[in-house]
């Protein structure tokens, strides 16, 4: 093992780039504006290339001196209707009142003068052409004054955008049927809907040298680990890439363990989850141009929790619970299990079913392990098949061409009948599981158990098993073991483990999460 990690990393320390080419924007010489309009106008032009759907109207500002002034937007990124009402149509009016002759007499410039004019909010100063592009790309319009090297930049965003729409990941019979979209500050807003306190804070930064891609955090003040909140800022800061397209790139970024086929942060595109997961002290990272938000840090036994365990009785919760951790081991061991007792142990099976079982091997050519990889194989490229064509034919696919591959299959001798039936068990197992990156990393050492199995049989099994709860037990998301509250044992949290216990008892956070605010309800009673 220490022989394959020491080859891995000079693979990657060989492939990796020098982190000295790495230009950063804190290390780009800032450009400040010139208080010539023509000069910072052609600045504009010649850093974007001359791009058509740039957009620059120049007039004179009748407020002063017929001072001239430019209004550079991006078409399709700002409001053209909300550009020509609210700064066109004030700016070239010339209306005037008491309000605007006081500030014309008391000297004020044409920059402070526009503040006051203009019918918006969110103005703020622009000083450099780094952040005047910053600015303009993210669908904001600029303000520029002949003889002033500052400028004014109004958040008049437009463009069209992905309705609210139902989840598409994580359905539910019982609760809210909204789910992100790819606008960061929908995606904010909704969250901010379901939890109407001023202690819920927000972090935001842009990560990616050219992509500069809005990157926001969002945590409950007073409630959220303080040092969570710092680690997952630090890790935020550090990234050093050129763009972010996705969470995931996040994700894999900042993520504790590189090499663990596990996640060890959370994602989800359902609102209610991400403000349950705030409730409970964590912290949800937010992307822009993204559905999914990732909420940190996760546990295990998160990853076996439904959105809709919490919308129903705790009975019936515990219940689908205890069914999702079954299939987790079936989805896991089963093809393992049949090559272990198939090949090694037939002393465990009933005399009437190996006779069975032997008689249907007979005219298979294979062992058991070629036999159980043949189909977990044809079973995984029908999976992916139907994930990457349309919907319609997808699931065609992946239906008929289970059905009519593992029936001639059996007809022409390749594999056993009870091998199909295992392999479809297992597969849908692992569809039970509700986090499809935890389905994943259950499909990928299913192989390695089937080795294992086919290798020592079930010592090989108990083997592979011992290491399987010593690497997840060695895991930590953010600090937090990743097998909390079972390692290290915290009694207290299991109340919302594996069985959900009803509301009334549920008193406090979980500890792991939150220390300094652990009431969740009042325990007095009426």
């Amino acid at each position: 093992m220490v022989i394959y990690r020491k080859v891995i990393n000079n693979i990657l320390k060989k492939d990796a780039p020098s982190t000295n080419n790495y230009q950063s924007d804190t290390l780009r010489p800032v450009l400040p504006l010139s208080s010539d309009l023509q000069s910072n106008v052609q600045t504009i032009l010649h850093s974007i290339g001359k791009s058509p759907d740039v957009v620059i109207r120049e007039f004179a500002f009748v407020q002063k001196d017929e001072t001239k002034i430019a209004v550079i937007y991006m078409e399709g990124l700002a409001d053209e209707k909300s550009v020509n009402q609210f700064i066109m149509e004030p700016l070239k009016s010339g209306n005037r009142d008491a309000g605007f002759d006081l500030i014309i007499t008391s000297g004020a410039d044409v920059v402070e003068q526009l503040k006051y004019i203009l019918p918006v909010g969110g103005i703020e100063d622009v000083k450099d052409i780094q952040s005047l592009f910053t600015a303009i790309l993210s669908g904001k319009a600029i303000v520029l004054a002949d003889g002033y090297d500052r400028g004014v930049q109004i958040g008049l965003k437009g463009g069209k955008e992905r309705a609210i729409e139902e989840p598409t990941s994580q359905t539910v019979i019982r609760g809210p049927k909204e789910g992100f979209s790819e606008s960061i500050s929908t995606n904010i807003a909704l969250v901010r809907r379901k939890i109407l306190d001023p202690e819920l804070w927000l972090e935001s930064l842009r990560i990616g040298r050219v992509t500069k891609t809005n990157v926001s955090f969002m945590y409950l003040h007073g409630t959220a680990n303080d040092e969570v909140v710092r680690e997952v800022r630090m890790r935020l800061k550090r990234i050093r890439i050129d763009g972010i397209l996705e969470s995931g790139y996040i994700e894999e970024l900042i993520q504790d363990k590189r090499y663990t086929p596990f996640p060890t942060m959370f994602h989800s595109e359902r609102p209610d989850v991400i403000a349950a997961g705030l409730l409970e002290g964590r912290v949800a990272i937010f992307v822009n141009g993204t559905p999914f938000v990732l909420l940190v840090p996760a546990i295990f036994p998160q990853f076996f929790h439904a959105a809709e365990d919490y919308y129903q009785r705790s009975d019936i919760a515990t219940l689908l619970r205890i069914i999702r951790y079954i299939s987790f081991f079936i989805a896991l061991l089963g093809p393992s299990v049949y090559i272990a007792i198939t090949t090694f142990h037939h002393e465990m099976i009933p005399s009437p079913l190996l006779i069975s079982l032997t008689a249907q091997r007979e005219g298979v050519p294979f062992p058991a392990f070629v036999e159980a990889l043949m189909m977990e194989v044809t079973f995984e490229l029908l999976r992916e098949a139907g994930v990457r064509l349309p919907r319609a034919v997808g699931q065609a696919v992946s239906i008929v061409g289970a059905l009519v591959i593992g029936q001639a299959a059996v007809e022409a001798g390749v594999v056993s009948a009870v091998m199909v039936v295992v392999v479809s068990i297992t597969a849908i197992a692992s569809f039970v599981i509700p986090a499809y990156n935890m389905g994943i990393a259950v499909r990928m050492l299913r192989f390695v158990f089937m080795g294992l199995a086919a290798s020592f049989g079930l010592y090989g099994i108990i083997i592979g098993l011992f290491l399987f709860v010593q690497h997840l037990c060695k895991l930590r998301s953010f600090g937090v073991p990743f097998m909390s509250p079972y390692s290290p044992v915290t009694l207290a949290d299991h109340k919302d483990v594996i069985f959900r216990a009803p509301w009334r008892r549920m008193l406090t956070r979980p500890w792991f999460m939150s220390q300094s605010n652990q009431d969740r309800q009042d325990s007095s009673p009426e």
